[in-house]
């Protein structure tokens, strides 16, 4: 693998948790960067694994200290990026994997232009739609939010260099496996 900064993004409710997940599981030696969120954890997460769960505070500070690669707001609650790790990666000749929204890919592309943006669809629009309520995390006006974004988000499409379709977790990170080792 080629030491290069791969971001991994797409609508709430694709399957990017999922994804990483099983690709952590299935290639262990991909290093996959974990963001900062001031969201509470969902029942599943464990604090340093999927997230970094910090104080409104504690990410205020990070981003005043110019520490995160990038950051956004999302329903309510703020996501970032911490810079340091990933750019230790990358200046060390190791691959580095981010799986971040639509804001921050854009922000990612304007620091980090070599950095290759692939971009996790969802089958059909139903089909997210469905994902997005089986989750039973919002509530049906936060689902009707994120549907909305979602089809922002898609419109955005164009602007990665590549796309996975997520109908199958183990296909999708077999092509993004494929796509790191480029």
């Amino acid at each position: 693998m080629t030491a290069r900064l791969t971001v991994l993004s797409g609508p709430s409710g694709v399957g990017k948790g999922t994804v990483v997940g099983y690709l952590r599981r299935h290639h262990p030696q991909i290093w996959v960067s974990t963001s900062v969120t001031t969201r509470p954890p969902r029942a599943e997460e464990t604090d340093g694994i999927e997230y970094h769960f910090l104080s409104e505070r504690q990410f205020t500070r990070l981003v005043a200290e110019e520490a995160l690669l990038e950051h956004a707001s999302y329903a309510g609650h703020r996501y970032g990026t911490p810079r340091s790790p990933v750019q230790h990666r990358v200046a060390g000749g190791l691959p580095a994997l981010l799986e971040i929204d639509l804001q921050g890919a854009r922000q990612v592309r304007e620091q980090m232009p070599s950095a290759r943006l692939v971009f996790l669809a969802p089958p059909s629009l139903a089909e997210l739609e469905r994902r997005l309520v089986a989750r039973g995390t919002e509530s049906p006006e936060v689902v009707r939010q994120r549907l909305q974004t979602a089809k922002e988000e898609l419109a955005a499409v164009g602007e990665f260099d590549d796309v996975v379709v997520n109908s199958s977790v183990p296909e999708a990170v077999e092509r993004l496996v494929a796509l790191l080792a480029v």
